[in-house]
């Protein structure tokens, strides 16, 4: 019999994909050919957030920008831990007004930011795993910035580096299914360095490991409140293997966002007070 999990509650920091589109190419699942339908899109992000606020969690939205059709992608923007936030500066220039859009919203909601000097990508690296900070580097955020997060949160932070760049954001390979002192992840080895896979290894030694499917399928790119878990549709082993666990599969579907290279996670920065 799995164990049986328990949720908490969770807020979530959302935008509204009005002005989504495919405008440029900055990851290897962008082609700036590609036509988006906003109204599908527009109706795939309404249905998440349907998901979160039936499962109990707050869901609070940011003004979307016109001309940056990335700022849909909210996890991006930010990590915050215990009320504090650390912001976002963008590899691609493309991107780096999205950081101004979400300082602003932060400042207005009551919180201090803190601008790093590195390039650094929010919770599209950084993934907070209770004892420890988990950040990726190898395609965006630097590893210099790791050491800024550090010595902002006073996290141990472990460095983790991506090999394989349509696995080019740590929320693309990995995610934390529980973030208390038990904390435990599902994550995809392939998309690691071997000495990543080895650090992983010793980190989580229950972690639930993805197949390619599963990781193709942005399986990845979800999110736990620590019991139900919001997922893509098509990483069906995935989510067979997390009900095993004990873990419950909320299925819901991105797949307009998948033409950006974006899921579930990307669409969502948590808030953690």
């Amino acid at each position: 019999m799995p164990m049986s999990r328990v949720p908490r509650s969770r807020r979530f920091l959302v935008c509204e994909p009005r002005h989504f589109a495919v405008q440029y190419a900055i990851n290897p699942w962008m082609h700036e050919d590609t036509q988006v339908d906003v109204d599908l899109a527009r109706g795939q992000w309404a249905e998440l957030v349907r998901a979160y606020r039936a499962h109990g969690h707050t869901v609070d939205s940011v003004e979307p920008v016109a001309g940056l059709p990335d700022m849909v992608f909210a996890a991006n923007s930010a990590l915050v831990v215990a009320g504090r936030v650390f912001g976002s500066l963008f590899h691609a220039p493309q991107r780096r007004p999205e950081s101004t859009a979400y300082e602003t919203w932060f400042k207005n909601a009551g919180f201090d930011v803190y601008r790093p000097e590195a390039v650094c990508e929010g919770e599209g690296d950084l993934v907070f795993a209770g004892r420890v900070l988990l950040a990726g580097t190898g395609f965006r955020t630097e590893r210099a910035a790791h050491h800024e997060v550090q010595e902002f949160f006073g996290v141990p932070t472990v460095s983790l580096t991506l090999v394989d760049p349509r696995f080019y954001h740590l929320d693309t390979a990995l995610f934390v299914l529980d973030d208390g002192p038990e904390a435990n992840i599902a994550y995809y080895p392939e998309a690691f360095s071997a000495g990543s896979r080895e650090v992983l290894r010793l980190l989580f030694p229950d972690a639930v490991i993805a197949t390619h499917d599963d990781a193709m399928a942005f399986g990845l790119n979800s999110v736990s409140d620590g019991r139900h878990v919001f997922i893509a549709p098509r990483a069906e082993a995935l989510a067979g293997e997390l009900a095993r666990h004990g873990y419950v599969p909320v299925p819901v579907d991105l797949s307009e966002f998948q033409k950006a290279g974006g899921g579930i996670k990307c669409c969502t920065q948590e808030i953690r007070s």
